[in-house]
């Protein structure tokens, strides 16, 4: 069986662990925080590489930020990780092949073949966290985009400059799917700056009325992003995961965007390979790719 190390990389934390082309992880699951420095960054890289490449066929990252079509760089960062991360040179790191692609679609790829969007040659994958990651399969491939970067969900959803969301424009579907788009909804409907999404979530679990309206207006604008999306894609499946997607009613939402939807009905799903959905994507990726 052969085997691919895998490494998950984040603003905040590192994850590695071996993984076999079942996705099943084989290995104890390492946590690094993720440095402050490329130098540091590039030094915590080698490390993890030279205690286990010799146990491994391929190396594997899923990383933040927007990857090239060649799977071997970085085109576009995110603000929480080091400004010249995107200048690492992954192949340098390893004699062994070194495969990269983004999180986001790597997630997407663990769900299409071990997840809950196996079999369906069609989906896509929202990530609802801190922001929205997203990962498009379109007749059983990733979707890349001419330079890597498709699957990113900062489409309008507004024009009337609501909310500046992380990317510099506005109304972006990301600033009101996300965590951060719920605290914002909960502000704007409770006129109180200070409430949580904890709030919003201990709220609902109690029966409060106010806080079941803010948490159905945050759904509302994730079924409102998702008919678009349904629209585009036609897809099998939309498959929702991150912290955030446990606090989606799925029934409710895949409900709302089915009688709005012009294409065929979709369903809308949670995903189910977990947090480390990202390097057992890359890994199942790195080994297909690099079969030899």
């Amino acid at each position: 069986m052969r085997k691919a190390l895998a490494i998950d990389v984040g603003g905040t934390k590192i994850y590695s662990a071996i993984i076999d082309e079942n996705g099943e992880i084989l290995s104890e699951i390492e946590k690094h925080a993720t440095p402050k420095t490329f130098d540091e960054i590039k030094s915590t890289f080698r490390q993890i590489i030279e205690k286990h490449e010799d146990n491994v066929d391929v190396i594997a990252f899923s990383t933040c930020g927007a990857v090239n079509n060649q799977n071997d760089g970085i085109v576009g960062s995110t603000g929480n990780i080091a400004n010249d991360y995107p200048l690492i040179k992954f192949q340098e790191l390893s004699d062994k092949p070194v495969y990269v692609e983004n999180d986001a679609n790597c997630a997407a790829w663990a769900e299409y073949k071990i997840g809950a969007s196996k079999g369906c040659a069609n989906s896509v994958m929202l990530t609802l966290g801190t922001g929205v990651g997203g990962g498009i399969i379109v007749n059983n491939k990733l979707l890349k985009g001419k330079n890597g970067a498709a699957g990113e969900m900062h489409f309008k959803m507004y024009s009337d400059k609501r909310r500046k969301c992380s990317c510099g424009s506005w109304d972006c579907f990301e600033i009101y799917a996300s965590g951060k788009g719920l605290k914002l909804t909960a502000e704007e409907m409770l006129d109180n700056p200070d409430v949580t999404t904890y709030d919003v979530v201990e709220g609902v679990a109690k029966g409060d009325k106010k806080m079941t309206d803010v948490l159905n207006r945050w759904q509302n604008d994730i079924a409102n992003g998702i008919i678009g999306l349904a629209n585009i894609f036609d897809p099998d499946c939309i498959i929702l995961s991150g912290s955030m997607a446990e606090f989606v009613d799925t029934n409710r939402v895949e409900a709302e965007v089915n009688s709005q939807i012009v294409t065929t009905p979709t369903k809308v799903l949670k995903a189910t390979t977990g947090n480390y959905a990202g390097m057992i994507g890359a890994a199942l990726l790195a080994l297909e790719v690099h079969n030899g």
